[in-house]
């Protein structure tokens, strides 16, 4: 693993702005980040990522499958009483999902270890997906990149083949409703991939603001047309919806969503130290215990201390020698709290990257990296592209 200085291609903006990349700048600042690239063996790519990322999701449907019945377990995770039939029955259906990304340290010689599963809303997918890939294209084009060079990176087309192998599970079902918060720049820039994609696996599409859906008091959740939502992508934490009388709604049990419910089990980092109780010394994780746990005290003065539920980076605590030395505030502070062993990020050149390799149903399809002049990776951390290297 190596990361190249490289100057951007001398048309990226028009590039950006030819594919609709309309945040390649977040509030003036650079976030997709082509002054360098990361990269990586084939062997790095397939023994240090792509298999533990199969392994990684393989387990955590198993623990899917322990929690679920598991009321105590449920109530561990943070996951709300009313909630759980909904969890359960979404389960039980095998409900389908869509994506996840898991986030690794890794510095090139293994094994990479697991800092958090986004089985929920991850983002970074169209940087990671469709605009990685053309970079790579005008960079073999214009000989940037010695020949040979690739990626890993099928998720447009796994994108593509998982929404119409959905579609064939609910022939029925014509329409597929986009949500999110509008008034973020990136959670709309995913929402326009996706809807795209949904309309390349034969999807009628609609998008629309998360405040906008309504409720007739029966049946499926509807839209400003007052049309039925039958299906219904959200970018929005099932950890929110559950704390909100919308989440209490019997028009829950009549939308089906993507991600499903049951992934509300995979969306605290309460899996942590459950995926280690599971499968203590797994060489993709790290000792990981519930802050009230009297194991916790193994870990002595060195662990990383996060919320069950928190986004970018926040209220996370990085303890060294028992003294913190990194912390992030947020308005994740008054839950349960993990501890984690340490797992310190590589440093290149002063920049600390994360590794977030993602899952397209049950398939690892490709990564994406984000890094950061801080150890904890944050919304305003940078996107960089990466290679496989071609065979010597």
């Amino acid at each position: 693993m190596q990361r190249f200085a490289l100057p951007p291609r001398p048309n990226l903006d028009d590039r950006a702005k030819e594919m609709g990349f309309s945040f390649a700048r977040i509030n003036g600042e650079i976030y997709w980040d082509e002054r360098a690239f990361y990269a990586f063996t084939l062997d790095q790519i397939e023994r240090d990522l792509e298999d533990p990322t199969t392994a990684l999701h393989e387990l955590s449907l198993a623990l899917v499958a322990r929690v679920i019945g598991d009321d105590v377990l449920l109530n561990r995770l943070a996951i709300p009483a009313h909630a759980w039939p909904l969890v359960r029955k979404s389960w039980q259906r095998r409900d389908p999902s869509l994506y996840g990304r898991f986030d690794f340290s890794y510095n090139g010689k293994g094994p990479a270890k697991l800092l958090e599963y986004n089985a929920d809303t991850p983002t970074a997918l169209y940087e990671a997906s469709l605009f990685q890939w053309v970079w790579l294209e005008d960079q073999l084009k214009s000989e940037v990149l010695a020949d040979g060079s690739d990626q890993f990176n099928s998720l447009h087309e796994k994108l593509t083949a998982r929404l119409t192998a959905i579609k064939a599970m609910r022939p029925e079902v014509r329409d597929l409703h986009l949500a999110c918060v509008t008034d973020s720049i990136e959670d709309q820039g995913l929402i326009t991939y996706l809807e795209d994609v949904a309309f390349q696996a034969g999807f009628d599409t609609a998008q629309f603001a998360m405040r906008d859906i309504g409720t007739t008091g029966k049946g499926p959740f509807v839209d400003l047309d007052d049309e039925p939502i039958k299906l219904m992508f959200k970018l929005y934490p099932w950890e929110w919806l559950f704390a909100e009388t919308f989440g209490r709604s019997p028009s829950m049990h009549e939308t089906r969503f993507i991600e499903p419910p049951w992934k509300a089990i995979l969306s605290t980092k309460g899996i942590l130290p459950l995926l280690w109780e599971m499968a203590p010394n797994h060489p993709n994780l790290l000792e990981a215990y519930f802050e009230d746990d009297p194991q916790a005290t193994r870990l002595g003065g060195n662990y990383i201390r996060k919320p069950l539920h928190s986004r970018e980076g926040d209220n996370i605590d990085v303890v060294v020698d028992g003294r913190t030395v990194e912390q992030v505030g947020g308005e994740y502070g008054d839950g349960a709290f993990i501890r984690q062993a340490l797992a310190p990020l590589p440093t290149f050149d002063g920049h600390y990257p994360v590794i977030g390799s993602w899952v397209i149903g049950d398939v690892a399809s490709g990564i994406g990296i984000r890094e950061d002049a801080s150890p904890i990776t944050r919304n305003s951390s940078r996107f960089v592209p990466h290679i496989i290297l071609p065979p010597a």
